[in-house]
C-alpha cells in the first residue's frame, strides 16, 4: 500500500490521463496517410508522457526526495525503452537520475546497476557528447563518495570537471558542479588550501 501510495504521489495522478491513449487499443486506420498520421500522434504522445515523467522525477530529487522521484523516472525509463530501445543514449540521463534517487535512499547496489546499464550503453556508442559522459562521471563521483571511496570519487569528478570543459569551456557554469563535489571532499579530508582553491573556482 505505502509502494501504491507513493507511485501516486510521485506520477500516477499526472500521468494517468495521458495513459489510456498511450496503452489503450490503437484506432484501425484505413489508409496509409492516416495510419503514418496515427503512428506520429502516438509518437508524439509517448514522447509527451517521458518528458513528464522526466521533469517530474528531476522535481522530486531537486526537492531533496529521492524515494518519490525513483517512480517517475521508472516510468519515464520504461516509455523511452519502448520509443527509442532498450539500448538507445535517450536512456542515459534516466539511467543516472535513478542512480542518484537510488544512492539517496540507499540503495546502493541497485544504484551500481543503474550506473553499470548506463556506462555500458555510453561505451556502445561512440559519437557520445562529452556533455553526457561528464553527467556519468560525476554520478559515479557521487556514488563513490557515498560508498565512502574519496579517492575513486575524485577520479570521477576530475574526468567530469574535463569532459565538461571540454564541451562548455573553462569557466562556464557546466564545470562548477564537478569542482565543487570536489572541494568538498577536501574539506573534509581538512585540504584546507584545495578545497578553499576549488570552492574560489566555484
Amino acid at each position: 500500500v505505502s509502494h501504491q501510495r507513493t507511485d501516486w504521489i510521485s506520477i500516477h495522478s499526472h500521468i494517468c490521463h495521458l495513459l489510456i491513449p498511450v496503452l489503450g487499443p490503437q484506432p484501425c486506420f484505413h489508409s496509409e496517410k492516416d495510419r503514418k498520421h496515427g503512428k506520429e500522434q502516438l509518437l508524439r504522445r509517448q514522447e509527451s508522457l517521458i518528458a513528464l515523467a522526466l521533469s517530474t522525477a528531476q522535481g522530486f530529487v531537486w526537492a531533496g526526495k529521492p524515494l518519490e522521484a525513483i517512480p517517475a523516472a521508472l516510468q519515464a525509463l520504461r516509455f523511452s525503452s519502448r520509443v527509442f530501445g532498450s539500448g538507445s543514449v535517450q536512456l542515459v540521463p534516466i539511467y543516472l537520475l535513478l542512480a542518484g534517487a537510488s544512492t539517496g535512499t540507499g540503495h546502493l547496489r541497485q544504484a551500481a546497476k543503474y550506473l553499470s546499464q548506463a556506462q555500458w550503453i555510453i561505451l556502445q556508442t561512440p559519437d557520445c557528447s562529452a556533455a553526457l559522459q561528464s553527467k556519468l562521471h560525476r554520478e559515479l563521483g557521487l556514488f563513490s563518495i557515498a560508498e565512502g571511496n574519496l579517492d575513486q570519487a575524485l577520479y570521477h569528478l576530475a574526468n567530469d570537471v574535463y569532459l565538461a570543459t571540454a564541451e562548455f569551456g573553462l569557466n562556464s557554469v557546466e564545470v562548477s558542479g564537478g569542482y565543487f563535489h570536489m572541494a568538498n571532499i577536501f574539506f573534509h579530508q581538512n585540504k584546507m588550501d584545495a578545497a578553499n582553491s576549488l570552492y574560489t573556482e566555484v
